[in-house]
């Protein structure tokens, strides 16, 4: 018969094994489900994941700070769309504060996110990069866009805070494309393209037209007159530069001569000043001299004066003889007999 069981014994082989699992856990996964000095944030990119794999790199201004951790879908019955959560590990060891210590290992979830706030506030943002464009493989990229707003899926993953993410380099060059299409689409070629031909044709007639073949003969004809007059005017040029050349030279002796006589003008300017007020003197002196004679004219010829007397004894003497004319105008024969009384 064979022998029993025994329990102990499976249940010392079951806890061996247990130990051994919890042995290759933390020697192979390096401890990371237990490590305190791992953050975790989780991403929501809208571009293809090909070629970014679990365990690719995080970097941040070109240094590697942590790893991808999980890639998943997640699928928004409400709004009946299909999101992409990546799971971005940060190891804290890698991350110094500006002391150049370790940021702190026990932060409470309100912390780390008032910590995550605050560098999407100053631009933090996920892009995906590539690796090597020989194997496709792809990196996260943590890096600053202060330019780019945040957008968030604003969704729950295992109660981690979440990064806002920004489309590649190929992805919006994509787009810009497309808008670009969209536009192009939106425009009536087909109406530009007849109004263009219309227009060649309208041009096309308007150069076979007798209007357009009299305009170029005229103007043909008026570039053989501006020719002749260019002709003429380059044989007349010579002689009226001599002349000008001449009346030149005759304004430099004009300037010349006006120069001396300003010079001398100058020396004499003196003299003339001093005669000036030598005459000036004099005048002044005649006119005191005729201001005294009209007073005396005045003191003559004034009201109290003997002239005025002798002029009015003449005049009483000038009524008198006109009286007597008169008188013997009327009666002539006064000259014989007399007056009569």
């Amino acid at each position: 018969m064979s022998k029993p069981v025994n329990p102990a014994l499976i249940g010392g082989f079951s806890l061996g094994a247990l130990a051994l699992l919890m042995i290759a856990l933390l020697v192979f996964g390096g401890g990371q489900e237990f490590n305190a000095d791992k953050i975790r944030f989780v991403v929501y990119f809208d571009s293809s994941l090909n070629g970014l794999e679990v365990g690719a790199p995080v970097k941040m201004q070109g240094v590697k700070i942590g790893q991808v951790k999980e890639i998943a879908l997640q699928f928004d019955q409400k709004g009946g769309k299909i999101y992409k959560p990546v799971v971005l590990e940060i190891d804290r060891n890698n991350l110094n504060s500006s002391g150049g210590g370790h940021m702190p290992e026990k932060m409470s979830w309100d912390e780390r996110k008032v910590n995550r706030d605050n560098l999407v506030a100053l631009g933090m943002r996920a892009r995906l990069e590539t690796q090597s464009l020989l194997t496709g493989l792809l990196y996260v990229d943590l890096n600053f866009y202060p330019d780019k707003p945040p957008m968030f899926a604003s969704l729950e993953y295992k109660g981690l805070l979440e990064i806002p993410s920004l489309p590649t380099t190929t992805d919006e060059l994509r787009n810009t494309a497309e808008e670009v299409a969209q536009k192009l689409r939106a425009l009536p070629l087909d109406e530009i393209v007849q109004d263009f031909a219309s227009s060649l044709r309208e041009i096309k007639v308007l150069l076979a037209s007798e209007d357009v073949k009299k305009s170029q003969i005229a103007l043909a004809e008026t570039l053989v007159e501006l020719q002749k007059s260019t002709k003429t005017l380059n044989k007349n040029l010579e002689p009226i530069l001599v002349h000008a050349d001449k009346a030149i030279l005759n304004s430099n002796d004009l300037v010349k001569d006006t120069r001396s006589m300003v010079q001398a003008l100058q020396k004499s300017l003196p003299s003339l000043l001093s005669n000036s007020d030598k005459t000036m003197l004099a005048a002044t002196t005649a006119l005191q001299q005729a201001e005294s004679a009209l007073k005396q004219v005045d003191r003559a010829v004034g009201p109290e004066s003997a002239l005025t007397d002798t002029l009015h004894a003449v005049k009483q003497a000038a009524r008198a003889v006109r009286d007597l004319g008169d008188y013997l105008e009327r009666h002539p024969e006064a000259l014989l007999s007399g007056k009569q009384q």
